[in-house]
């Protein structure tokens, strides 16, 4: 790893402190400026000299009256906390580095930025630290940290280590997103919601992050959080027009030194730059221990799973073969298996004894086809025998195990899932989080947490048109698990849409069939995609789309390329231009998996094979709610 680091330590009397600090991206594409006015806290953010946040709001709220009382500190809970902060030192440096995760959608990351640190502090009853009447134990210090990307910028409140182990009680995050006038946003109230198109200015509740909107400069802009561990989660509402607020979930408490998530956003002039920009959402994430010593991923396998819909034996094993025959890597028990689960005395330690299966005799006969087995507990067995279940479930032999119907949102609940996460690594489980919980790059430090659901996937069966909003808003923050679905007489889209999925929507454990059975398979030529391609990746480009249009996607395996292409309601014709992802000057193969209704066939998806050469065009026609998959090897 190459790393080249340069730090410029600013240390300048308040009494010439510029009011102004500005931080660009190693580009200089990005700009973002600080300023103190009025006793408050602002920033505005540009790119390529256009707004894009204006005048927005920074700091935080926070209620310590019984602390301060007890130290004897005068108080005046009227007052915003930040407005006595006084702006000190600045720290400066710019990293440039390239890491390389367990699995991802890449097997290189660059992470190369600059940095701002803003030292603010207040109390002590004098502004000197060398007067006699100066009192550290009464100081109150914050650091705004900003870091600029060339994929996007950054920030987020550190409160550096104070005397006594400081207990801070934050109420409330100021942080606003002033938008520029008729900004229309991709707003959608809940995880697994519908999208809608609307003007900021029409927002009545709170909206899920990532936001996705579209300025009337011309210009893409995304919004969301990172590295949220151990802290109320935050969404999104209206406070004036076209002003955002990052609202909590609720109130917090911490102990300094303590770090808040990143609050993040993301610019593009195509609204694929934010696809392909989506990186920095992991590179605000703390590295595993798994990148240092990549001799400890002894069970992290990513793979493509199947769940068993009928919790009969007979099923199960069916279930188990078809994996094994079909190329996939897991099987999935889902809820149901130790009875109901939102009983407190059904316990997720045996098998219910309504079934007419032993857990350690199916774990041994899918272990002797090369398939591992994924267990569904719901939250409230988790929470209750977490530490009898991971032993319990690593003596069997099981892969990983489906958090169902989590409790999202507050501090509490939030750092009690990532806790239960970093258990199960503990003991070589894999992790798969369903229900509202959404992503903020932490897999970067839990590697064992593979995806989760979060999204409006095929538990819904949402149209075309959502699904082509979603590489480019939910997929921003991370992969989901969609559970994609193939013969599903309830899917509203075409064979070559759902067939295109698997190339689309990135997730490392990736469900396929999900509401299918092994019977419904009858050797469909297509479905060879499904069987070639893996889950992880060495390279992705998203190489053209538009939300709530169409999406095409693209992904590298060694010198394997699979591409999916889904379109919305309406028919389209698209042009794949090989040259932005093939070699220059290599030979491939490529199979082209497309619908077409006059196909005399159940699925109407004709297959087409031919020879290309990088720089040729792919045109095709996708049906309404439509789409196309296609494979290229290259030519040796």
């Amino acid at each position: 790893m190459k790393s080249i680091i340069f730090l410029v330590l600013c240390l300048l009397p308040l009494s010439v402190m510029a009011q102004k600090e500005m931080l660009s991206s190693p580009d200089g594409n990005y700009l973002f400026t600080f300023e103190q006015s009025g006793g408050r806290l602002w920033y505005h953010v540009e790119y390529k000299g256009k707004a894009v946040i204006l005048k927005s709001e920074l700091g935080v709220d926070i209620d310590n009256h019984l602390v301060e009382k007890a130290m004897g500190i005068p108080t005046d809970s009227a007052k915003v906390w930040t407005e006595d902060l006084v702006l000190g030192s600045i720290d400066r440096l710019e990293k440039d580095t390239v890491w390389h995760p367990l699995y991802g959608e890449y097997n290189a990351i660059p992470d190369h930025y600059r940095q701002m640190v803003l030292h603010l502090k207040k109390g002590g009853n004098v502004g000197n630290a060398h007067d006699s009447g100066y009192d550290k134990r009464k100081v109150y210090e914050l650091d705004i940290v900003v870091r600029a990307y060339n994929e996007g910028v950054a920030f987020r409140y550190h409160f550096p280590e104070a005397q006594n182990g400081l207990f801070m009680h934050i109420t409330n995050d100021r942080t606003t997103f002033c938008m520029p006038s008729d900004t229309k946003g991709f707003f959608t109230e809940w995880a697994q919601g519908p999208y809608q198109l609307v003007s900021l200015s029409h927002w009545k509740e709170q909206g899920e992050r990532p936001l996705y909107m579209e300025l009337a400069n011309g210009l893409q802009v995304a919004i969301g959080e990172a590295s949220l561990k151990d802290f109320a989660r935050g969404k999104l509402e209206l406070r004036r027009e076209n002003e955002l607020h990052l609202k909590l979930f609720d109130s917090c408490d911490i102990i300094t030194a303590y770090d808040m998530p990143w609050r993040w956003i993301m610019v593009g002039e195509r609204p694929i730059d934010l696809i392909n920009h989506k990186q920095i959402v992991l590179n605000l994430n703390v590295p595993s221990s798994y990148e240092s010593h990549p001799q400890l991923n002894t069970y992290i396998y990513p793979g493509k799973a199947i769940r068993s819909s009928k919790l009969e034996k007979k099923w199960i094993l069916s279930c188990i073969d078809f994996a094994a025959s079909f190329g996939l890597q897991y099987v999935e028990l889902d809820a149901g298996w130790y009875g109901q689960e939102w009983k407190i005395s059904s316990s997720a330690l045996a098998v219910s004894s309504n079934r007419d299966f032993n857990m350690q005799e199916i774990i041994q006969y899918a272990h002797s086809k090369g398939i591992g087995i994924w267990l569904y507990v719901n939250q409230r067995a988790l929470y209750y025998q977490l530490d009898q279940i991971l032993p319990l479930y690593k003596k069997w032999g099981v892969s990983g195990i489906k958090f169902g119907f989590v409790q999202v949102g507050s501090q509490q609940w939030t750092t009690w899932l990532h806790n239960a996460v970093a258990k199960c690594a503990e003991y070589g489980l894999m992790v798969d989080i369903h229900d509202e919980y959404r992503p903020t790059g932490v897999s970067r430090t839990f590697p064992n947490l593979l995806t989760q659901e979060g999204i409006r996937g095929n538990e819904e069966m949402p149209d075309a048109t959502h699904n082509t909003v979603l590489p480019f808003t939910r997929f921003l923050c991370g992969p989901a698990d969609y559970t994609l679905c193939y013969f599903n007489n309830r899917v509203k889209n075409t064979f070559g849409h759902q067939l295109a999925m698997a190339a689309v929507y990135y997730s490392p454990l990736q469900f396929m069939f999900w509401y299918d059975l092994p019977t419904a398979y009858q050797g469909e030529k297509e479905l060879d995609f499904w069987k070639a391609i893996p889950t992880v990746f060495d390279e992705s480009k998203a190489l053209a789309g538009a939300p709530g249009e169409y999406i095409i996607q693209a992904r590298r395996t060694g010198t394997t390329w699979y591409v999916g292409a889904m379109t919305n309601t309406q028919a389209r014709d698209i042009t794949i231009t090989t040259s932005d992802f093939l070699e220059k000057g290599k030979h491939y193969t490529v199979e082209i998996y497309n619908d077409d209704p006059k196909l005399a066939t159940r699925t109407h998806v004709r297959h087409e094979q031919m020879k290309i050469k990088s720089g040729k065009t792919i045109r095709l026609h996708l049906q309404p709610s439509g789409g196309a998959a296609l494979l290229f090897k290259e030519i040796q």
